[in-house]
C-alpha cells in the first residue's frame, strides 16, 4: 500500500497533535500499539513458542509490555529483557500488570521470538553499552526478530550495531528512516488510534485503518 512517509520530526508533531488537540492520551496509544503488536508476535508464534520483548524505560517499552501482557494473556510463553530500570511512571504501571498477567523477566536460555520494544522515535544515539548487549544477542540468535515502530540502533548516519529485525511494526504512518531497511524486511503500519483530521492537517491521506488495524506495506 502506497501511504506518505513521514520524517521522524514530522511524525513528532503528528503525535503531539493528536495528544494535544484530541485528548488521546499516551497511555491508550500505548494500548493501541500493544494490542496491535502481540496481534503481529501470535502471528509468528505458536503454543511452545518462547518469546523475549526487550523493553526501555519509554513509551516504546510500554507498548511492548502491553503486548507482553496481552500474550501472556493468551497462553504464551513471554520473558522481558529489562536493559535499565523501568521508572517512569506508564512504563512501570505496564511492568507490574505484565508481570501479573504471568510475563516473566530474564533473557531466556534459547527464544523463538525476539521484539525490539527497546527505544522508541525518540532513541538518542550512540547507544548505552547495556543497549548494545541485548541487541548483540539478539542478532546473534536464531530467533526471529520483530521491531516496533523503528528498530533500535537505526539512524541515517549508520550506528555500528543495529537490531536486524525480519519485521517491523511501525505506528501510525511509514517513517522515511525505515527506507533504508534491507528489501527483504517486512514493514507493517499499525492503526495509534489518531483521527482522520490529524492526516488532514499534515497533507497525508489516512491508511485504510476501517478495513484492517495491520496494514503491509
Amino acid at each position: 500500500m502506497q501511504v506518505t512517509s513521514l520524517s521522524l520530526e514530522a511524525f513528532k508533531e503528528m503525535d503531539y497533535w493528536a495528544v494535544e488537540k484530541y485528548n488521546l492520551s499516551i497511555e491508550l496509544m500505548m494500548e493501541n500499539a500493544g494490542l496491535q503488536l502481540a496481534r503481529l508476535i501470535a502471528k509468528k508464534a505458536n503454543e511452545s513458542s518462547v518469546i523475549t520483548i526487550g523493553v526501555g524505560n519509554g513509551n516504546n517499552g510500554g507498548g511492548g509490555l502491553v503486548a507482553a501482557r496481552r500474550l501472556a494473556a493468551w497462553g504464551f510463553n513471554v520473558n522481558l529483557d529489562l536493559v535499565v530500570p523501568i521508572t517512569k511512571a506508564l512504563p512501570k504501571a505496564q511492568l507490574k500488570r505484565a508481570l501479573l498477567f504471568g510475563a516473566k523477566k530474564g533473557i531466556p536460555e534459547t527464544t523463538d521470538i525476539w521484539v525490539d520494544a527497546y527505544l522508541g522515535f525518540s532513541q538518542r544515539l550512540p547507544l548505552s553499552d547495556a543497549f548494545v548487549k541485548s541487541i548483540a544477542l539478539a542478532n546473534a540468535s536464531s530467533a526471529f526478530r520483530i521491531s516496533l515502530d523503528i528498530p533500535v540502533g537505526i539512524s541515517k548516519s549508520g550506528e555500528l550495531l543495529e537490531f536486524k529485525a525480519n519485521q517491523v511494526m511501525t505506528l501510525a504512518a511509514p517513517k522515511t528512516i525505515l527506507e533504508k531497511l534491507p528489501s527483504e524486511v517486512e514493514v507493517f503500519m499499525a492503526d495509534l488510534g489518531i483521527p482522520k483530521s490529524v492526516y488532514e492537517h499534515f497533507n497525508i491521506k489516512m491508511p485504510n485503518f476501517s478495513e484492517d488495524q495491520l496494514i503491509v506495506l
